[in-house]
Formats: C-alpha cells, sequence, structure tokens
C-alpha cells in the first residue's frame, strides 16, 4: 500500500477533527445542591423552589430564550401540541422555564399553544446555575425542526410584540440561550442538552424518546409511533 502523503494525512486528520467537534458536547453535570433551592416565579408571581418542579415525577425541563422571541414561541408550540394524555401514560411532567418576568407567561401561552406550566427566572440566576450560556450566535433557521418562519419575518413579528409591552418591561437578555433538561423524580438527571445558540434547541420526538413519551408528529420533523 502507497504512504500518505504527509499534506493528505494532515488534511484527513483534521476533517476527522472538525467532523468529530461538530457534534460532540461537553457532559453536563448539573449540580443539584446549589439548584434545587433556587426559585423560579409562576404566572402569579408565586416562588417555586425549583427541586419542587421536578420532585415527585421524571420531568422535562426546557429553558428557554426569552419569552418575545419567535424562535422560543414556534418551537413552543411545538411543544405544546404533544397530548397530555402521552406524558400521563409515561409518567412525565413538561415544563418552560424562561428568562422573562412573569408577567409575560399569560400573554405567551395566549400566542403559543403551549398550555403546560410556564416559570420565569428573570434574573437568569437559575440559568447560569445550570450551565446555559450567553452569546449571540444564532445558527441556521434550515436545521431546525421546531421554527416555520423566516428570520426576517420572525424578527418583524417578535419587534412587534414586544412594542405590545409596557417600555419598562425587560423582556430578557437576547444572549441568553436556553438547555433541555429531563429530571427527576428527584435528584437525577437522565438527560441534558444545552444550546450553543438560538436554533441549537433540542429536538423534541429525541426529549420524547429519551423520555419514555409516545413521539409527535411534526411538520418538519415527521418522525411517528402509531397515532
Amino acid at each position: 500500500m502507497a504512504d500518505v502523503e504527509p499534506e493528505t494525512k494532515a488534511l484527513n486528520e483534521m476533517d476527522e477533527e472538525v467532523s468529530m467537534s461538530r457534534g460532540m458536547r461537553a457532559e453536563v453535570k448539573v449540580n443539584f445542591d446549589k439548584c434545587r433551592d433556587m426559585f423560579v416565579y409562576d404566572q402569579m408571581g408565586n416562588k417555586i423552589r425549583f427541586g419542587d418542579v421536578y420532585k415527585k415525577q421524571k420531568t422535562i425541563v426546557v429553558f428557554t430564550r426569552h419569552l418575545l422571541d419567535f424562535v422560543c414561541q414556534e418551537y413552543a408550540d411545538d411543544l405544546g401540541t404533544v397530548p397530555l394524555e402521552y406524558l400521563q401514560e409515561a409518567g412525565v411532567r413538561l415544563v418552560i422555564i424562561a428568562p422573562s418576568p412573569y408577567v409575560l407567561i399569560r400573554g405567551f401561552k395566549k400566542v403559543t399553544s403551549f398550555n403546560y406550566t410556564v416559570y420565569c427566572d428573570p434574573d437568569y440566576e437559575l440559568f447560569k446555575a445550570m450551565g446555559c450560556v450567553e452569546t449571540l450566535a444564532f445558527g441556521k433557521i434550515d436545521e431546525s425542526k421546531h421554527i416555520k418562519s423566516g428570520i426576517i419575518m420572525g424578527v418583524l413579528r417578535s419587534t412587534w410584540r414586544a412594542m405590545q409591552q409596557e417600555s419598562r418591561l425587560r423582556n430578557g437578555d437576547v444572549k441568553q440561550q436556553g438547555a433541555s433538561f429531563i429530571m427527576g423524580p428527584g435528584d437525577v438527571l437522565h438527560h441534558a442538552h444545552i444550546d450553543q445558540n438560538a436554533t441549537d434547541h433540542a429536538k423534541i420526538n429525541d426529549l420524547l424518546t429519551i423520555a419514555g413519551v409516545q413521539n409527535v408528529s411534526f411538520p418538519k420533523d415527521p418522525r411517528v409511533l402509531d397515532l
């Protein structure tokens, strides 16, 4: 067998490293001792201990971008189509936590189909403790299975909704990215996905599969079990 030229060998090794790095993510470890006693807020402004969110049952916890972001809203639309009976059959709870003021929760649930529990972490303290990153990177819309709008119309929609809010209201930091965790019951971490940019959210059917929940048919993600 002929020897491989040094330049060719180096390029092949580089391609392998790039290919691996695209699919590799650092292992996520949750500091339960720190996070369980932190607080989130429900739509009434009540403080909820984070550890109580996943204390009694396996829970899919989706940390989103701020609630006026079109990417967040369209992802929540698809999350909201997961039938309650699918979750109940698997004994799984589904919640969203957003880095926004709790007063935005009612409006968010009106413009999306997400009717499950939404909490807020307006000071991003829990987001940071859970390892969520801050970046202005947006990612590629065509790589997401849950974004339906183009970037121009999506941004216009987000801007319009933001204008409907009181000018004094801080809607959330555009640099704050989200994550998805499957946790509980108790301090047990089954799965974690830390978003690296705005469109890097976990595929919902991947989360459902890992949590033991029946898959759902989405227009851009047609994987489905017997519906």
